[in-house]
C-alpha cells in the first residue's frame, strides 16, 4: 500500500518518526562473539536500574526534537504537550514543510499515550496524517534497526551519574 501510494506522489520527505527509548545510566559493553566461536552471555543493562526514557523525533534530515523523561512520567496529557512542542520546533527548524503546504506524515507506535483521545483530537487540529502502524510491526519501525542500534553502540560502556551527564551525550 505504502509503495503504491509513493509511486503515485512522492511522500517519503514528509515522514516524521517519533519513537522512545530507554537510556540506562550504566551502559555494559555488548560483546559479539565471532560465528565460528560458542555465544558469549553479555551482561544486559539492569532493567529496573536508574534510567530516562527518550523521546525523540527524526526525518530524513535528522534529529527534530528530543525530551528525556523519567520513569512514569508518559501520560496522553503529556504526549499532546510534547506534539505541541514538535509542531513549534517544526515550524522553526522544518519550515518547508509549511511552506510548500505539505502535510506533515507522523508515524509512531500504537503505544497507550500515543492513541489518547486529547492526543488524536489534537494531531486533527495540527492536520497531520498519522501513518498506520499495525501492532507488533517491527518491519516499519526505522529507529530500531537505524537510529537505536547506532546509539546503543555509542552509549556502550558509558556510566553516567546525573540527568544533565545524559543530556549532554545525547545532545553530543
Amino acid at each position: 500500500m505504502l509503495l503504491a501510494r509513493h509511486k503515485r506522489k512522492d511522500f517519503l520527505h514528509r515522514i516524521v518518526i517519533g519513537d522512545k527509548k530507554w537510556i540506562h545510566y550504566d551502559n555494559p559493553k555488548k560483546r559479539k562473539s565471532p560465528s565460528c566461536y560458542a555465544s558469549t552471555s553479555t551482561v544486559k543493562p539492569n532493567i529496573h536500574g536508574k534510567k530516562l526514557m527518550l523521546c525523540i523525533w527524526w526525518d530524513q534530515l535528522g534529529v527534530v526534537y528530543y525530551e528525556l523523561l523519567k520513569p512514569n512520567e508518559i501520560t496522553g496529557a503529556l504526549y499532546q504537550t510534547q506534539l505541541m512542542r514538535l509542531s513549534r520546533v517544526l515550524k522553526e527548524k522544518r519550515a518547508h514543510y509549511y511552506s510548500r503546504h505539505d502535510k506533515i506524515i507522523l508515524l509512531y507506535d500504537n503505544a497507550r499515550s500515543h492513541v489518547a483521545a486529547p492526543v488524536k483530537t489534537y494531531l486533527e487540529t495540527l492536520k497531520w496524517e498519522v501513518l498506520s502502524h499495525p501492532p507488533y510491526s517491527p518491519d516499519i519501525d526505522p529507529s530500531d534497526y537505524h537510529f537505536f542500534l547506532s546509539m546503543t553502540h555509542g552509549l556502550s560502556e558509558q556510566h553516567f551519574t546525573s540527568y544533565e551527564d545524559i543530556k549532554n551525550c545525547i545532545d553530543d
